[in-house]
Formats: C-alpha cells, sequence, structure tokens
C-alpha cells in the first residue's frame, strides 16, 4: 500500500486553500447582499455590517411585496423567461435539426451565414429601427422574439443531431415517419441533457437581460423586474426611486425610518436574484454530459 508523500500532501493542502479562498471570494458579495437586506438600512449607513445582520428587519422586504409595480415587474420576468426558453428552444432545434441534414443543398453556406452574425451585426440603431418597423416597441414580444435563434446554441445542437446513429432516422422513415415525426418523436427525446443545458443556459440570460427593455420599452407595466432594478441601482437620489414606486409602497415607506435607498435595493436585488438560482440544483446533473455530447462528434 503506498504512503502519499509530504509533496503530495502539501500540493492537496494548497488546491484546497485555493480553492476555498475562491469559493470565499466568489459567494461573499451575495451573502453580504442578502445581509443587507435583512438589516435596518439606517444601521447600514453606519458601516460594520458585513457577515450578519447587526439590527434584523424584513421592513425591506416587505416594501418590495407591496410595490406592485416591482411584483408585476417579477411576472414580466417570469413569464418571459418561459416563453422566451421555450420559443427559443423548439426554433433553435428545428433549425438544427435542418442544418444536420446532410441531404440538405447549400447547407455549407448556410452554416457560412449563421456563423457571420456571430462575429458581425448590424449595431444599435439598425436593430432599434427594424424592432420599430416590425410593430414591436413598447411590446412583450420585443424581449422574446429577437433573440429566439442563438447561432451558439444552434451548433451545439447540430453537432449533437449530427452524432446519433443514421439508423434511428432510417427506421423511423421506414415505419412512415416524415422530418417532424423523426425530430419530435426521436431526435428531440433522445437530446435531454442538451435540451436542459441550453434552457438554462437561455433561462439565465432572459431572466438578467434589463438592456433589451431599457432600449425598447417606455410602458413601465411592461418593464422586467431586472430592468426596475437598474433603475433602482443607478438612482443616486431617493425621489428618483421614488418614482418607480406606487402610491402604496410609497407610504408605506414614509411610514419607516428603517428602510433607505440601499437597503431597498438590496432587497429587491434578491427577490430579483433568487428564482433563478434554484433552478440550478435540477439541471446541475446534466450540465457536464450535455456540454460535452454537444461538442464532440463520435
Amino acid at each position: 500500500m503506498s504512503r502519499t508523500s509530504f509533496g503530495d500532501k502539501m500540493l492537496s493542502f494548497s488546491i484546497y486553500f485555493l480553492l476555498t479562498i475562491l469559493a470565499f471570494v466568489t459567494f461573499y458579495p451575495f451573502w453580504n447582499a442578502a445581509v443587507v437586506s435583512f438589516n435596518n438600512g439606517t444601521d447600514t449607513i453606519l458601516g460594520g455590517v458585513t457577515f450578519w445582520p447587526r439590527d434584523f428587519t424584513l421592513d425591506n422586504y416587505e416594501i418590495v411585496f407591496q410595490d406592485k409595480r416591482l411584483m408585476n415587474g417579477f411576472i414580466i420576468s417570469v413569464l418571459r423567461t418561459i416563453s422566451g426558453t421555450v420559443l427559443a428552444i423548439l426554433a433553435t432545434a428545428i433549425l438544427a435539426y435542418g442544418m444536420s441534414r446532410r441531404e440538405l443543398i447549400g447547407r455549407k453556406y448556410y452554416m457560412i451565414m449563421c456563423i457571420v452574425t456571430m462575429y458581425f451585426s448590424g449595431g444599435l440603431i439598425p436593430s432599434f429601427l427594424l424592432i420599430r418597423s416590425l410593430g414591436l416597441m413598447n411590446t412583450f414580444w420585443v424581449m422574446v422574439i429577437p433573440g429566439i435563434i442563438s447561432v451558439w446554441n444552434m451548433i451545439v445542437f447540430r453537432t449533437f443531431f449530427l452524432g446519433l446513429p443514421v439508423g434511428l432516422e432510417e427506421s423511423a422513415k421506414i415505419d412512415g415517419s416524415n422530418n417532424w415525426g423523426v425530430l419530435f418523436r426521436i431526435v428531440l427525446p433522445l437530446s435531454g441533457p442538451v435540451i436542459a443545458t441550453l434552457s438554462l443556459f437561455t433561462a439565465i440570460y432572459h431572466w438578467n437581460d434589463w438592456f433589451t427593455a431599457s432600449i425598447y420599452i417606455n410602458n413601465i407595466d411592461l418593464l422586467p423586474i431586472q430592468t426596475k432594478l437598474q433603475q433602482i441601482l443607478n438612482s443616486n437620489i431617493m425621489s428618483d426611486q421614488m418614482g418607480q414606486m406606487d402610491s402604496a409602497a410609497l407610504g408605506r415607506m414614509a411610514q419607516m425610518k428603517s428602510v433607505t435607498t440601499k437597503s431597498l435595493s438590496m432587497a429587491t436585488m434578491m427577490v430579483a436574484t433568487l428564482p433563478i438560482i434554484c433552478v440550478y440544483p435540477f439541471v446541475q446533473k446534466y450540465f457536464v454530459k450535455g456540454v460535452l455530447v454537444g461538442s464532440l462528434k463520435e
């Protein structure tokens, strides 16, 4: 039985030590934001609130959940994430399946055209003019339709589809299935890990994106919670932030001396961040398998 040498022990200790520091540096900002959100805002201004609330309160969250505009933004974010993810994965998978068919005439040229869009775009102003000409300004779908196709996700899907046995498709067509039947009855059910992984990445994009709504939407009732959070974080004056809140929340906030701009911002950030974090444990097992199986071809 071999013994671990002193050098191996020191190497293992160094690796675990560095990983511990990295984990702490990564997790601490999130933990501190949660601590500040549960701490008295006036007390937070004094400083020194680090690892645990010094003056625990739920007033910050009470204001957030009483603000109908913030809750409406939360609902908009949920609807956008669900619809955007489902439509994006479906449309991208259909495009990838077509690109994976060897009998497709000119598929190499189509791939080149798709790849070019990964490196070059028309820019913000042409995109704005296009969105306006399509009548998508100030609509919910402006946050969903423009990003419905991801070329990178299409390439991952296509690579995985090319790795599937050809006999599966041939057997299905002998049984009378057309291309749609092969895609939805055979190919997609076998693509579970890739679908789960890319769905999570797409959902994270839709949930965290605040820029699209800030450019194309002026109706405050259609703004997702991330855009409203960005407006709060960029508010340097309390009155600027109050302009984003409804009258009921303002009245309650006026009665609470424990709520400040920073504490309210941290509470809003926690409400906007936790839902997408809770999704990770359910799809974590698909990460390695999904990414590898979509990037390698047999």
